[in-house]
Parts: C-alpha cells; structure tokens; sequence
C-alpha cells in the first residue's frame, strides 16, 4: 500500500481527496499548510505527494524547493488553480514530477498518481527495488537512497552497511555476488571500525538472514564464489 501526503489548505477539497484516495486503496496523510507538511516529510516516509502551491506559512513552491533538495526521488504531483503556462514550466522546473490544474477529474488524478508511483519504483529512476517471493508474502522493498528497507508495511532495522549489502544482494537477485563486491560496495560507506574485513561479512549476511527469515527470501551461500539471494522455493 503506498502512502501519499496530501498537502491542500482547503478544508472540503482535502478531505475530499483523501477520503477518494483512501478508498481507492492509498493510505493517506494530510497537511494544511507547508509548515505542517514540512515537518511531517522530516519525520515520516511518503512514495508519493500531491501539492498546491498556494499554501500558508511555506509556500508550495518553496517547500518544492526543500523537499528536492533532501528527497530527490520522492513522486510529487503539483495539484492547484494556476493554469499558466508559465505556472507549469516554474513547477516542473522547480523538480515536480507531474501538474494538474483545478477544476481536474479524480480519475485522471489516479491514474497520473499510479504512474508516477510505478515508475518512482524502477531502479533506473532512483526509486525503491522491490522483491517478492510470493503472492502470500510480503515484498521487501529498499530504499535506493536511504538506508530503509521494509518487509511488507513493516520497516526493517537495518545499520548502513546491512543496507549496502542488501540493496546489492536485491539489485542482482537470482545472481551470484561475490564477496569482492560487497567489500568493494562498502569501501564508499561510513561504517563500523573492522567492517571491511572480509570475515565480518558472515555476520552482516546471519544478521540478513534472520531479517528476511519471514520474506520467503533467502541469502544462499554459494561456496567459493559469493552470495546470492533467492526464493526459498529455488
């Protein structure tokens, strides 16, 4: 389930548009103004947003602004009542990824939503990788950026290094990874003291394993040349 904040100082229209989003499967969190909206972006993980510019406090393009600056790959669709050209080129330029001009119609809000959503998953575009082993359980998604994974809705505990390996492991899933990669992957990481010696990967890999114990995802050793990641059912 993705969750979008909704950022829109008119009462009707943003409850309005979290009760459809809502019902159309999203969770959903709202702000009225870019102060709020700020704040909730600093402490809480959103795949996507939808903005109006003409926000109190922090203007919608400003907060635009800030959020490009520390979440580069968020999905944020500019939903408002300037229609100008000029308004448009401004919003794109200022990193929007999408805009939607008032009076607009809910079901081509969706659908610019579910693209935008879908391609902020794919690898090429920053986003999150995501694997799953079944439909019965949980897909594990990595942030491709920040060091956050989550099993399902459930966020993973996970230290800078343990994230490096596992966004290595899921980039290359079904593929062996060898040892020389990780420890190369981690050259460029702020870690531990003694992290980069090769014998501490066991560790990080055990710790892994029983992180991903209810994924139906497994780390096989594949003896004499890496690590890979597969479906128990391999």
């Amino acid at each position: 389930m993705s969750n979008l904040l909704i950022i829109e100082d008119d009462e009707l229209l943003r409850d309005g548009l979290c009760a459809q989003l809502a019902q159309a499967g999203y969770s959903v969190t709202a702000a009225a103004d870019g102060e709020a909206a700020q704040t909730l972006l600093e402490t809480q993980r959103f795949d996507g947003v939808v903005l109006d510019l003409g926000l109190p406090k922090i203007s919608g393009m400003e907060l635009l602004r800030r959020v490009r600056k520390r979440l580069p790959a968020l999905p944020v669709l500019i939903l408002t009542a300037r229609d100008g050209v000029n308004d448009r080129v401004q919003g794109l330029n200022a990193g929007a990824d999408d805009y939607l001009t008032k009076p607009f119609d809910m079901a081509e809000l969706q659908a610019r939503l579910g693209a935008l959503l879908r391609r902020a998953r794919l690898p090429a575009f920053g986003g999150s990788l995501e694997l799953a082993s079944s439909h019965s359980e949980p897909p594990l998604r990595v942030d491709a950026h920040l060091p956050q994974a989550w099993l399902g809705d459930e966020a993973l505990e996970l230290t800078q290094r343990e994230w490096a390996l596992l966004s290595l492991l899921v980039t290359h899933a079904g593929r062996v990874v060898s040892r020389e990669d990780v420890l190369e992957s981690w050259q460029s990481e702020p870690g531990e003291p003694g992290a980069l010696a090769s014998n501490a990967l066991e560790v990080y890999i055990h710790r892994l394993r029983r992180k991903l114990v209810d994924s139906g995802l497994n780390i096989r050793n594949v003896r004499g040349l890496g690590y890979m990641l597969e479906t128990h059912s391999d």
